[in-house]
């Protein structure tokens, strides 16, 4: 005989909350999760097809079925044994410091950090330090160039250089090159901007 799962009785209050936080877009997917599948067990689903509905295992499933019956909503609100993220990942510090690793210094090998060289430093998940940036803003993969000009005349001769190409003499040809052969060039003239939130690091060509 296959085994039956317990019935599950839910309230007109616990309904409520249930609903708000399987449609809640601010919502944490596990307790969209967890709410969406009480909500189907007390609407007399099987296991097995709620997890289909939900895509999760049946034991996920199992589990919080469990825990509802046992516990009621208090028992959703808390993560089981083993499961959820790492209190040291959600600690203040940790998001401090990756913050600050990622505006303030660069890795030995490359000029940007990335979520997997980033994570082996700081000994967390990739997928933290993705949800750092994000909650901060932070895009060190992006760059944008600048350059500016010491010389008093930049101006006389950026009109002269564009006037050629927006105006230039009758029967002329103009010619352009944007380097200088043989020379290399071994350092910025102008020092960059760091990375912050909402802006991408920045550095002369």
């Amino acid at each position: 005989m296959p085994r039956v799962a317990p019935p599950v009785v839910v309230s007109e209050e616990q309904r409520s909350v249930l609903k708000s936080w399987s449609r809640g877009r601010s919502t944490p997917t596990r307790l969209v999760h967890r709410a969406r599948i009480v909500l189907h067990a007390a609407a007399g689903w099987t296991n097995q097809e709620i997890a289909a509905e939900v895509g999760v295992r049946n034991t996920t499933v199992a589990l919080w079925r469990g825990r509802f019956i046992a516990k009621g909503i208090a028992g959703l609100e808390k993560d089981a044994g083993g499961r959820g993220p790492k209190p040291t990942v959600q600690h203040g510090d940790i998001e401090a410091e990756v913050i600050r690793k990622t505006t303030q210094e660069t890795p030995s090998n490359a000029t940007h950090w990335s979520t997997r060289t980033l994570a082996r430093a700081m000994k967390i998940s990739p997928a933290s330090v993705r949800r750092i940036w994000t909650r901060s803003g932070l895009k060190p993969h992006l760059q944008r160039t600048f350059k500016v000009s010491n010389d008093p005349k930049f101006t006389e001769k950026l009109e002269d250089v564009v006037g050629l190409y927006m105006s230039p003499p009758e029967n002329a040809i103009v010619f352009s090159a944007d380097e200088k052969s043989q020379i290399q060039a071994l350092d910025r003239t102008q020092p960059g901007l760091p990375i912050k939130k909402g802006r991408a690091g920045t550095h002369d060509p």
